[in-house]
């Protein structure tokens, strides 16, 4: 059995609605593959959320496109989705690209081709909640106090730079979970329906490995949420376990990370939770950190009955 601790789930804090299913699997000495992936599935089929899977916030044309990656810090195998629709798990399609394919990432219609060819099965993903939200919002904003599209395209730029006050109140984010199994094998993944009535096409950090996923045994693993192209011009989820690499500790390597998002400008990253880093050493410590002094994340390792929920580490944006 492997040193450090035993069998170990940390994510997002809405990952908390996955965390006793990874658990048990875990438990029952199943793998960190299996734990991560089974955690995110649930949270895509959590209606309540509606950051992820069905349920999600539409583009700006009003259809829910999701992204998912998954990565095997055994083997570094990895496998990613994007702008995917009409399919309400991601994760699992992003597990069939790694095992099947020569590819890392499979994207747009080709995407739900692979899906379709491995019998994955289609469902509307646009629930009432978030039709409503896109149709307030972008579809017919004249009947609701201001006139922002004279079409469902122009003055796009306007809106992306004041959308927060577009994204729904109850959005939850993207959730990022890590597990570490009873071998010491360590797996990350990630699910999203991407920011808010975002351009079609868009793909943010949560396909892309070494941005918004990367996962190595030999060090460590770490997952983003937030601005994800802050953490694709950054790579900040490779930084982490890099910096771990190179001998910083687990805390450390969030702090620089986190720093390293300061020395460049993005004129979009004014929500005061940018950015979120979960990340795991080789051993199974975990932490996290953000930007948002309230941010939170969840832990449970195969010892404890619940999930326990603790505070990020606040790392404010810090600019000249």
């Amino acid at each position: 059995m492997a040193e450090g601790t035993v069998g170990i789930v940390v994510g997002a804090a809405n990952a908390r609605v996955g965390m006793q299913v990874a658990v048990e699997i875990l438990r029952a000495g199943g793998s960190a593959i299996d734990a991560a992936i089974a955690a995110a599935r649930e949270v895509e089929d959590n209606l309540a959320d509606h950051g992820v899977g069905t349920g999600g916030i539409p583009n700006i044309l009003g259809e829910v496109e999701l992204d998912a990656s998954i990565m095997d810090g055994k083997t570094l195998a990895t496998g990613a989705v994007g702008a995917i629709k009409n399919y309400p798990n991601p994760i699992d399609i992003a597990r069939k690209v790694m095992e099947l394919t020569p590819h890392v990432m499979i994207v747009g219609e080709g995407a739900e081709l692979f899906a379709k060819h491995h019998g994955f099965t289609t469902a509307n993903l646009l629930t009432p909640e978030a039709e409503e939200s896109w149709r307030v919002r972008i579809k017919e904003p004249e009947a609701h106090g201001g006139n922002m599209y004279e079409d469902q395209y122009q003055l796009y730029a306007q809106a992306v730079q004041d959308w927060t006050k577009l994204l729904h109140e109850e959005i939850f984010g993207t959730t990022n979970v890590i597990a570490r199994d009873l071998e010491g094998n360590i797996a990350c993944a990630v699910t999203t329906s991407g920011w808010g009535f975002k351009w079609p096409g868009r793909l943010g950090d949560s396909p892309i490995i070494g941005a918004g996923n990367y996962a190595d045994n030999r060090f460590g693993a770490a997952a983003c949420t937030g601005r994800g192209e802050m953490a694709i011009r950054a790579a900040s989820a490779h930084s982490v376990v890099a910096s771990m690499r190179c001998g910083m500790s687990l805390d450390d390597a969030l702090q620089q990370a986190m720093t390293d998002l300061s020395y460049f400008p993005d004129k979009f990253a004014e929500r005061e939770s940018a950015m979120n880093i979960v990340a795991m050493d080789a051993f199974g410590n975990v932490n996290a950190a953000s930007t948002s002094d309230k941010a939170e994340f969840v832990v449970q390792t195969v010892e404890m009955d619940e999930y326990e929920l603790r505070p990020r580490m606040f790392i404010p944006l810090k600019r000249d």
